[in-house]
């Protein structure tokens, strides 16, 4: 089969679009577009009829016609029956595969939410999908257009940190009370505790990363390593906030509060990879790039250069930005902010990826930075399961470079 990677979109004047699940996070992005010049929202779907009227009245309201609204179960189908040239899913994480396999299917482009999959057949679906279909799957990871994230992209490009040797990142995130909730995101997002102990969401801090480090162009993830603490938290933190007849503190919770993976790529570079949304900690990436010239760590932002810093000394950031601010941030970095979506970041994805369908080129990321980002989750899971075991890699390209 044909490769997909550094396929150009086809241009398009005005983009046809579709969104399935209008939940929070979908209308979190369909703000972003609607932002966005030449974008046509021609149809909604979410199980939630009150979700979906919501969000077909901020299409109303940036005056837009109002989209076709597909509510019920099988509602993503019949948006799938429109002319549509972009579908974005933003559905619970078990669902994402099978909806963008369908959207490909059904001769859409697809934005599909973090993570893209999460078994390795589902991975596999999807670069096998894309390249039948010649239709991008780009997942949106927010976080390789935050703004230090660009900044070192550009400055790693360069050569300024040297030779890579060696990158953490991961996932922190304090959501106990989410995850216990009977709402939203707590509906689902705690089951994955209860059956599977692994590194449930990498694609956050191992997306940027990954960019920086040339995987898929320079470099490639060659094996994986995992290991998990202790589950605790999360229990503990039920029983001392629900009532004792509330049916989950009967839940068993077999992940870890913390995982640890550990990447070695073919170059021999290494990468920390983590993730913990349990415990009482301030939110982290743990976004660190390390090369033989300096080491960039952020949250908060620092920075050391060989020969340009004092010994033992971070340095200062200003002459940073003002040299390797990205142009992105330096056009639309207010707009952005004031946009509200996870600090800008958001606005400058949505941009973007509208920027390169308008304008035929090839996308940031394809469907094997898709595959490659989300596969940490299972392969974390099949280390722990097999006494810490080191895998290999599964080569989703097969050398097609």
């Amino acid at each position: 089969m044909e490769t997909m990677h550094g396929v150009p979109f086809e241009s398009f004047d005005r983009i046809r679009f579709g969104l399935i699940g209008a939940g929070s996070r979908g209308r979190m992005l369909l703000h972003e577009l609607l932002a966005c010049e030449g974008i046509d929202v021609v149809a909604l779907a979410d199980a939630s009829t009150e979700s979906l009227q919501q969000a077909a009245a901020m299409v109303t309201a940036a005056g837009k016609p109002a989209p076709a609204l597909h509510p019920g179960a099988d509602g993503w189908s019949d948006l799938l029956q429109h002319e549509l040239d972009l579908v974005y899913v933003a559905t619970p994480w078990d669902t994402h595969t099978r909806f963008a396999v369908e959207a490909m299917r059904a001769g859409a482009h697809v934005g599909v939410e973090v993570p893209a999959a999460v078994t390795l057949e589902e991975c596999w679906d999807l670069v096998h999908t894309s390249e039948q279909t010649r239709r991008h799957c780009v997942m949106l990871e927010n976080c390789c257009y935050d703004y230090w994230e660009m900044i070192v992209l550009r400055m790693a490009q360069a050569g300024m940190f040297g030779i890579l040797t060696h990158a953490e990142c991961a996932y922190i995130h304090d959501l106990r009370e989410m995850l216990l909730s009977d709402v939203s995101e707590g509906l689902w997002r705690r089951q994955p505790h209860i059956t599977r102990d692994s590194n449930h969401y990498p694609t956050h801090g191992l997306g940027p990363v990954a960019q920086i480090l040339g995987i898929g162009s320079d470099d490639a993830f060659d094996c994986l390593v995992s290991m998990s603490s202790l589950p605790a938290s999360l229990a503990e933190y039920r029983d001392a906030h629900l009532p004792q007849d509330d049916p989950k503190r009967r839940e068993i919770y077999v992940a870890g509060d913390m995982n640890t993976s550990l990447i070695r790529t073919r170059l021999g570079r290494t990468i920390v990879l983590q993730h913990s949304v349990v415990t009482p900690r301030p939110y982290d990436r743990n976004f660190l790039i390390s090369g033989t010239r300096g080491t960039f760590r952020d949250l908060p932002p620092r920075l050391y250069l060989d020969g340009l810093t004092k010994h033992e000394e971070w340095m200062p950031l200003e002459p940073i930005r003002e040299t390797w601010e990205h142009p992105l941030w330096k056009q639309f970095g207010e707009q952005a902010r004031k946009s509200g979506g996870h600090g800008g970041m958001d606005f400058i994805m949505n941009y973007r990826l509208v920027q390169l369908l308008h304008e035929g080129c090839v996308p940031d990321s394809d469907v094997y930075d898709a595959a490659e980002w989300s596969a940490p989750g299972p392969l974390s899971e099949q280390s722990i399961l097999q006494g810490f075991s080191v895998l290999p890699f599964p080569d989703f390209r097969r050398n097609m470079r």
